[in-house]
């Protein structure tokens, strides 16, 4: 959810928030098109709790935590796909980017010395 705007800071598209007030609506009920929930199609369907996205913790939850509000603790992680990539063939792929990048590194990091040099730093 939402777009990176730098390495740090992400920020929601008007679809994902769309999708949020959805959600939120059908959490509370509220009669209507709830066009933006996670399922991108509500249309009056009812809340559904969604892992990585939104839990509707019950109350007994929240005590077991000890009335620690962190999202973490109750909406979870949403389910990550397999990955058909086989180790050898990820590992050597991910090895030769890192070589490459390595490389990279020092040709900056010869260009960023020889600037320096030149300005007498």
């Amino acid at each position: 959810m939402g777009v990176m705007i730098d390495r740090t800071h992400r920020e929601l598209t008007d679809g994902d928030i769309a999708k949020i007030g959805g959600t939120y609506h059908a959490w509370r009920g509220d009669e209507g098109d709830h066009t933006g929930d996670h399922t991108g199609d509500h249309k009056g369907r009812p809340y559904q709790n969604v892992a990585g996205v939104c839990k509707s913790a019950t109350l007994d939850e929240i005590r077991a935590h000890g009335y620690v509000l962190t999202p973490g603790r109750y909406v979870g992680a949403a389910e990550v796909g397999e990955d058909d990539e086989p180790f050898e063939e990820k590992m050597k792929r991910l090895t030769t980017a890192l070589e490459m990048q390595f490389a990279e590194s020092e040709k900056l990091e010869t260009a960023i010395q020889e600037n320096l040099r030149r300005l007498g730093i």
